[in-house]
């Protein structure tokens, strides 16, 4: 019983952070035009997080593109600038999207 109640915990200790910028992700809006795995509007956030890889100032650089918006990476559809998001949140949802594999 206790290695169950060990694994459940464990199981949501790590997954708790994940849930938690998803959940993030989805109340400033994000989740309208990005997916984690898939194209919408915008790229998937895997393909975000391939793109970047290895970049060592990339929590930074995409912090900046979820409040200012951006336009050409990734198409002729430009990025809105997220105004709902401060900086600790923009830096707390890319570091999350970086984490994707």
């Amino acid at each position: 019983m206790k290695q169950i109640l060990l694994a459940l915990l464990t199981t949501l200790a790590v997954a708790t952070p994940a849930l938690a910028n998803l959940a993030l992700a989805t109340s400033k809006n994000c989740m309208a035009c990005h997916a984690v795995d898939k194209k919408l509007v915008g790229p998937s956030y895997k393909d975000v997080a391939a793109k970047y890889a290895g970049q060592k100032d990339a929590v930074d650089k995409l912090a900046v593109k979820i409040m200012k918006g951006g336009s050409g990476v990734w198409g002729p559809v430009p990025m809105p600038a997220n105004t709902q998001v401060n900086e600790a949140e923009a830096k707390q949802l890319a570091a999350w999207v970086l984490s994707l594999k």
